[in-house]
């Protein structure tokens, strides 16, 4: 019996020693994706050929979308599609070359915010931002709550936002985009503990799987590296300073 018990807990520990370096994996794949996106939107920021080309910036610096800007801004969507259809039947790394090229296409499609707001307000967002997430994904992670019913209510909640977010591409109601904008936030912040605690999850269901868990850890970084983008958009709405 004694055996039994020491033997028990050296797998706990072990147990635990394989979710740590699980969530530390996806974390890294997510910050990774995250430095790839500021570098590729600063890089195109600082060049006026890149910005005319994608929004066709006048002279007093406005921004509007060219044919080319549409293609940029949509081919993130796209490609989070791609994966989210394909991740089973394509390589290891396959899928990890397309969630890096995925992360750079999204620096492009982000490049614009350098023209509506100053350097120091993204900073000081972006910092805002992670410290947020880091809050609610330390929740995620820890809570013995099961927030699956939350997460349900909050995925249609998003779903809302983005119609809405359409919607108002006609109505431009300063008042929707301000509600638009709040629920935003509070959306974001919610999926983001739900999202942390799906991605512990499917180390359970997953571990000792070989490639497929490499592939549902990209999936995972990819899941909390959209909560934390659209957060960290959302919360520019409120504290970014506008040129």
């Amino acid at each position: 019996m004694v055996d039994f018990n020491r033997n028990t807990a050296a797998t706990g520990v072990t147990y635990d020693e394989g979710l740590r370096a699980y969530m530390l994996k996806v974390y890294n794949y997510m910050a990774l994706a995250l430095s790839l996106t500021g570098l590729v939107a600063s890089i195109a920021a600082s060049s006026p050929a890149v910005m005319g080309a994608l929004y066709g910036v006048n002279a007093v610096g406005h921004p509007g979308f060219t044919l080319l800007g549409f293609i940029v801004a949509l081919a993130p969507l796209g490609m989070v599609m791609f994966l989210s259809f394909r991740v089973q039947s394509m390589s290891f790394q396959a899928a990890q070359t397309t969630f890096w090229i995925f992360a750079g296409v999204m620096g492009l499609s982000l490049s614009s915010i350098f023209l509506l707001y100053t350097n120091a307000s993204i900073a000081r967002v972006f910092f805002i931002t992670a410290g947020t997430f880091a809050g609610m994904s330390l929740y995620g992670y820890t809570t013995k709550r099961d927030l699956t019913g939350m997460g349900s209510f909050l995925i249609m909640g998003l779903f809302g936002i983005i119609l809405a977010s359409l919607v108002n591409i006609f109505l431009k109601s300063s008042g929707l985009y301000f509600a638009i904008s709040i629920l935003g936030v509070l959306i974001f912040v919610g999926l983001t503990a739900y999202d942390t605690q799906r991605v512990k999850n499917t180390y359970y269901q997953f571990q000792g799987a070989g490639e497929m868990a490499g592939k549902v850890a990209i999936m995972g970084a990819l899941a909390l590296y959209l909560d934390f983008i659209n957060l960290f958009l959302m919360m520019l709405r409120f504290f970014g300073d506008r040129r």
